[in-house]
């Protein structure tokens, strides 16, 4: 297979969901991050998901995947539109991967970054298959529900 990267399948070591069977309402609210919940729901489930798991390496990557913050993104277009002045927390949260990179800083994951609007598997293996990452982190993000699951290399036997 000369060029070609080969892909193990991947085994799941954790999950965290959104709502799950308790909760109700909004998720909790994430410090530094307003209006919108889609950065609450991507940590939350990956605070449930990166709890469960026993074992966790510093080279664990992270794979986001959703359309984007839809409503900040309403937010900072309505505003603009109006020429009122935008609250400087936008600037950040309207990029998808900030709130990757606060789920990175706060569990010490060292591993790449990436957003997608639709997939991860495919790119949670590359990243374990050409050895950037021995753990990837998918967390997807919809409106009013989110999914994360760690995975990892499996036994290509």
């Amino acid at each position: 297979m000369s060029g070609l990267l080969e892909v193990h399948e991947l085994v799941v070591l954790a999950e965290g969901y959104w709502p799950d069977v308790d909760d109700a309402g909004e998720p909790p609210a994430l410090p530094g991050f307003v209006l919108s919940a889609f950065s609450p729901l991507a940590a939350v489930v990956a605070e449930r998901c990166l709890g469960r798991l026993s074992e966790r390496t510093a080279r664990t990557g992270i794979v986001l995947v959703s359309d984007g913050d839809r409503v900040s993104a309403e937010h900072v277009r309505q505003t603009v539109a109006e020429g009122k002045r935008l609250g400087p927390l936008f600037f950040f949260q309207s990029v998808p991967n900030s709130v990757a990179g606060w789920i990175a800083a706060r569990w010490d994951l060292r591993g790449p970054v990436v957003c997608v609007t639709d997939g991860g598997i495919d790119e949670a293996a590359l990243l374990i298959g050409d050895g950037d990452a021995d753990q990837v982190l998918i967390v997807q993000v919809g409106a009013d529900q989110a999914s994360a699951v760690i995975v990892t290399g499996g036994d290509p036997t």
